[in-house]
Formats: C-alpha cells, structure tokens, sequence
C-alpha cells in the first residue's frame, strides 16, 4: 500500500515537472511566434547589429558572445577539473584530498555574484593596467571568472563517475601490479569516457546559463568580439538588461526569442547527456551477457 502511494507520489512529481518545462517552452513559443510569422521580423531579430533606437533588435551578437565566453571557460576550467578529480583520486595524501574536496564542495555555495564581484575589484584593474587597453571588462576576465564557478560543477561530476568505475577496475589494475598513476592514467580515465563528456557538458550548460559574471564583468556591448579583451555581451545578461527597460516596445519582445535560443540550447544538453547514458548503459549490459 505504501508502495504504491510512494509511486504515485513520484508519478505525481514527475508530471508536473513535465507540465512546467512545457509550460515554460509554450510561453516562449508563444511571444516569439509572431516574429516566426512575420519574415521581416525575423530577419530583423536573427541579425548581427542591435541597435533598438535605430529599429534593429538583431540577436546574434549576443549569441557569439555566449558560445565564445562558454568555451573559453570551459577550455580554462576542463583541464583543471580533470587535474583536481585525478589528484584527490588516489594520487594525493587523505588530509590533503579531503582538505581538496572540503574546499571545492564550498566553493559550490558561494553565490555568483560574489565571483563577480571579487573579479571587478582584482581582475578587471589587473587587466586594465597589464594591457593597458579598454575598461578591463572584457571576453578574457569575463572566462576566468565564470572557470572559476564552473570548475566544482566538472570535477563533481567527473569525480563521481571515477568513483563508480574504480570499483569496477581496482581489483583487476592492481592484480596486475600497476601503481595508482599507472591506475589512473591507463585504467580508469579512459574507462570514465562518459564522464569526461558528461562533465565537460555539465560544464558547457552551466557557463552558458550563467547571468551575474557576464553582467558584472563582460563589458555588455552588443558587439562581435575580435579579440580576448574585446567587451561581449551575452544571451543571459542580454535578457536581464533588456527586460528592466520599457516593456512595450519590439526590442522588449525581441528577448523571447533569446529565451527560447537558451531553452533550446539547454534542452539539446540534456538530450545529449540522456542519449550518452542510455548509450553506455546499454553497452554495458550487452557486455555482461555471457556470450
């Protein structure tokens, strides 16, 4: 009996989360879809200038400026996050991995804009001075920034699926006399493929949802950036920006479609993270069918 009130419970949340994401796809489908409609409108909004006193409202400025900044970070912050997991994995003494851990697992509760706005104060001059070019506010500041809050979010999910595979290769790796480098570098990191892309994804999806960093620190010019200390401005600031102008005009309802290119962006994410899981799961199960 309570078994089934258990299952009905779930069954009950599951669909109302489903009820919620296509609740919220339909709002953004719904405010957007005129801009489908009217091919003026859409050309308008799928164009590479954003001037809204001048009548353009093109998004795509915005859209480059996102997938560079995610990239970027994740190009700084992936090779750390493999680093970080592979050392508290055996290689480090178990004061200095669990100081590690202790350390990373803390950085997870501190809020964004606190990143951004240590990184106003100490990076941003920093660069300014070095370079001695623009304001400081710029693609590169902006990238080891948002590395930096992206960084426990890789290492816990790589460090997780490292887990789970140690137990299934420890024994074999050490029958055969391998140290735990040898272990590591041989053995488990190639057998954590699906962490490793699992985690660089994770990663991907979280720089590119991220608000405060490029709000605070990326400089929020509409503009193709050029260089790595060229001002960019994101799809996620460029929303929180517009929306606290006047609401009545068309660069107002031009931020729909932004949300609705994120939306997207991030449901093709989780579609990918699911078919990796289902992919290896499946695999894993064909393997362990005696032949």
């Amino acid at each position: 009996m309570i078994e089934k009130w258990i299952e009905r419970a779930l069954f009950s949340s599951a669909l109302l989360c489903s009820l919620c994401v296509t609740a919220v796809f339909g709002f953004l489908l719904y405010f957007s879809w005129p801009l489908f409609l009217d091919a003026r409108g859409l050309a308008n909004v799928f164009s590479w200038v954003w001037k809204p006193f001048a009548g353009q409202f093109g998004i795509l400025p915005m859209m480059a400026g996102t997938f560079s900044l995610a990239l970027l970070a994740l190009g700084i912050a992936y090779p750390l996050a493999i680093g970080i997991a592979s050392f508290t994995h055996g290689l480090a003494p178990a004061r200095i991995t669990k100081t590690v851990l202790g350390l990373v697992y803390f950085m997870t509760s501190i809020p964004t804009v606190i990143y951004g706005f240590v990184s106003v104060f100490i990076l941003v001059p920093l660069f300014r001075d070095y370079f001695d070019r623009g304001t400081g506010f710029c693609l590169m500041v902006s990238a080891i920034t948002l590395a930096i809050l992206i960084v426990p979010t890789i290492m816990i999910a790589l460090k997780t699926e490292m887990n789970q595979r140690s137990e299934e290769v420890c024994m074999g790796a050490r029958s055969l006399g391998l140290t735990p480098a040898q272990e590591l570098l041989w053995v488990l990191l190639p057998c954590s493929g699906r962490g490793l892309v699992i985690a660089a994804i994770l990663g991907f999806g979280r720089a590119v949802g991220d608000t405060l960093v490029a709000l605070m620190v990326a400089g929020n010019a509409p503009v193709i950036p050029h260089s790595l200390l060229d001002p960019i401005r994101t799809l996620t600031s460029h929303i929180a920006l517009v929306v606290a102008t006047d609401s009545q005009d068309q660069a107002y309802y031009s931020i729909f479609a932004a949300g609705l290119m994120l939306f997207l962006i991030m449901a093709g994410l989780t579609m990918v993270i699911r078919n990796l899981g289902n992919r290896f799961g499946q695999g894993k199960k064909r393997h362990d069918i005696p032949s």
